[in-house]
């Protein structure tokens, strides 16, 4: 799989505003955010076409609460890895993104080679995701998982200004 280009697009202030605009509310109509960000409806509509085509918009998701859904534990997994070798570390990844609990994954610096943050119903759920898809993995050295008590935090948009 080849990897996102990671060069910043520079965006003008009807981009920013319309990508602050769409992450508090991917629901609005085209009419809405033109009339929100101060365009036209068809320029709006170019815009956030350009936008996605550019890969700036990935996608468009409902969000959901977790709990209320089934998923009460999250868990935050700091996963070593025996060697380091690039065709381990592609192994690991696919995995990893072959899992529907597994919400995040990122290669680290630091005590971890990787960090996960992993969504079940329960302990004994994640007992069986370290069982059956973790210590099954080539080359897991050692796991050390944080269950997390409560959330403080939780945001999807990023802290773009609108102008």
């Amino acid at each position: 799989m080849s990897h996102p280009d990671s060069t910043a697009i520079p965006l003008d202030r009807y981009e920013r505003r319309i990508l602050v605009a769409l992450q508090a509310n991917a629901r609005l109509t085209n009419q809405e955010l033109a009339r929100q960000v101060g365009l036209s409806p068809s320029a709006c509509w170019r815009r956030v076409k350009a936008l996605e085509d550019a890969g700036v918009i990935l996608r468009y998701a409902a969000i959901l609460d977790p709990k209320k859904i089934g998923f009460g534990e999250s868990v935050f997994a700091h996963v070593s890895l025996t060697r380091h070798s690039k065709a381990l570390s592609l192994e690991f990844a696919e995995l990893m993104r072959a899992q529907p609990e597994v919400m995040e994954c990122f290669f680290t610096t630091g005590n971890a080679d990787i960090l996960l943050r992993v969504v079940t119903p329960s302990v004994s759920a994640y007992d069986h995701f370290l069982e059956n898809v973790i210590f099954s993995a080539a080359g897991v050295s050692q796991v050390h998982s944080n269950f997390a008590l409560r959330q403080i935090k939780f945001e999807t948009a990023l802290p773009l200004e609108a102008d």
